[in-house]
């Protein structure tokens, strides 16, 4: 009976404590703490990280909806963005946009955040200046983040099926192209004379097949060759007779006490180069251009974009030439003069125009406007 009038007074005394805390706890006004204090709102700019101007696209057309997309924009939630400023202006021939992300922070805060949202932008550029031949856009801190070439006139695609005849392969043929335009046109723009080394080592035969009554020597120069080396070349014996075996092949030792001396065996490595030609419209351009492969003796499938200018348009090119243009298809870009390298367009075109023509066969596959 002690025991029980002992426990009475704890539970009593945590029952009133818990009440206590309870009643602690229920305030009005309770919930979600304010984002700023006071109901105060701060207004301020955000940034975003990457921006593209029509996906990756090279030339615009002034008659085109041009996309302008901002990918991973900061705005310190998703309820805090303002507005987006574009930021248009011309400078030149450059018409630019630096957009800015205007966030405004208050009590009206949403909770959930979203840092890095995209948003694309879909423009209708209209009375741009003649002269304008570029678009750009640039970030917070005036850094280019892409470019795109600004166009007056149409985008002609189509496809083509040239012929590689197998004389590409031979640097004797060399300039060579093939016929009309496009065409590919392979050149041979320098030599390097280059040195090998080699001493003969004889080989003696453990196991005899045939007595020829006549034998010839059989030396193996080796498929591949080490300019830091000097090879060794192991010379045998064989019947003159080609019907006869003078040795089992897995039956021939080597001496290597037995080498005679130092050979010298001169090579030429041949430098050439594989190009895209065509013929252009005046002050036209290829935006872009694909093939299936350069495989002898067999057709290549190759399909361009050609741009083709109105007569409105004030800007040339990009191109080698005014109505001539040429790609390296080692490097993907198109051929322009540099002194530095070496490298003249009036002198390709003048190799191009004169080149050994190959056998052909070019047909036009397929043509699409816009």
């Amino acid at each position: 009976m002690k025991c029980k009038f002992a426990i009475l007074p704890c539970t009593l005394f945590l029952l009133c404590s818990l009440m206590g805390l309870l009643a602690s706890c229920a305030q009005d006004g309770d919930g979600a703490l304010p984002v700023m204090p006071n109901g105060e709102s701060v207004e301020g700019k955000g940034y975003f990280l990457g921006a593209t101007l029509d996906s990756g696209k090279v030339i615009h057309l002034d008659s085109d909806t041009l996309y302008l997309t901002l990918s991973k924009i900061w705005s310190f939630s998703d309820c805090s963005l303002k507005s987006i400023d574009l930021g248009k202006r011309y400078e030149g021939s450059d018409l630019i946009f630096s957009p800015v992300v205007n966030i405004k922070v208050n009590t009206d805060d949403c909770p959930a955040p979203l840092y890095r949202t995209d948003t694309t932008f879909k423009l209708v550029l209209d009375d741009v200046p003649a002269e304008v031949s570029k678009v750009l856009v640039r970030n917070d801190t005036d850094s280019l983040m892409d470019t795109i070439m600004y166009r007056r006139g149409e985008l002609q695609k189509d496809s083509f099926w040239i012929y590689v005849d197998t004389a590409f392969g031979n640097t004797y043929s060399l300039p060579l192209r093939t016929k009309e335009s496009p065409s590919f046109l392979r050149v041979l723009d320098s030599l390097t004379p280059r040195t090998f080394y080699w001493r003969t080592l004889r080989s003696n035969c453990t196991m005899r097949v045939d007595m020829c009554d006549s034998v010839v020597a059989d030396t193996l120069f080796p498929s591949s060759w080490n300019v830091d080396d000097t090879v060794l070349v192991p010379v045998r014996r064989a019947c003159a007779l080609g019907d006869s075996v003078y040795c089992l092949s897995s039956k021939w030792e080597n001496d290597s006490s037995a080498v005679g001396k130092v050979n010298v065996r001169p090579d030429t490595i041949w430098h050439t180069s594989l190009y895209y030609v065509e013929e252009i419209p005046e002050c036209g351009t290829v935006s872009y251009y694909t093939y299936s492969g350069f495989v002898l003796g067999s057709k290549t499938l190759l399909v361009r974009e050609l741009f083709k200018p109105d007569e409105s348009e004030l800007s040339c090119g990009p191109s080698s030439k005014k109505d001539w243009i040429a790609y390296n298809f080692s490097t993907g870009r198109i051929v322009v003069d540099d002194e530095e390298n070496g490298i003249s367009v009036d002198s390709l075109y003048k190799i191009w125009k004169s080149a050994t023509v190959a056998a052909d066969t070019l047909v036009a596959d397929t043509t699409e406007s816009k």
